[in-house]
């Protein structure tokens, strides 16, 4: 037998067999998703909005979203990525930077700010405009 034959042969064996496990693996973590899928939920969705699920409807492949108190969505059932666990959300709260921390960080600076240069989005000078060309004429 040819080496080659035989080297396309095991790729092609390698390729069928990572296909298959990742299949698997992706039909385990649907599977997971949808018994977690349950009202009171903390759930996510491709948009990136998150809301506590109030109801689903498998007829009509809806679910009803409350982002805010008093804020439902209605939305199609695979919109829903993934149900958060709240010890996620506890974890993101701690990243989040208060003001409070920005604004005496700043005060700390003691380097004397530097008056010369713009501030973002600040214009020094106004634009100048190129002359207007008057139409010519044509008979």
């Amino acid at each position: 037998m040819d080496f080659t034959l035989i080297l396309l042969a095991g790729l092609l064996v390698v390729m069928i067999f990572f296909t298959w496990r990742s299949s698997r693996k992706r039909k385990a973590d649907a599977e997971e998703m949808q018994t977690k899928l349950q009202p009171g939920a903390e759930i996510m969705t491709q948009h990136g909005i998150f809301g506590t699920l109030i109801s689903l409807d498998d007829e009509k492949n809806e679910a009803i979203v409350e982002t805010t108190p008093g804020t439902r969505l209605r939305v199609h059932r695979q919109v829903i990525v993934r149900v958060v666990d709240p010890e996620e959300l506890e974890h993101a709260d701690d990243d989040v930077v208060d003001e409070a921390d920005v604004e005496t960080s700043v005060e700390a600076d003691d380097a004397p700010a530097d008056t010369t240069e713009p501030e973002f989005g600040e214009r020094t000078e106004k634009p100048k405009r190129a002359p207007r060309k008057k139409p010519t004429e044509t008979e």
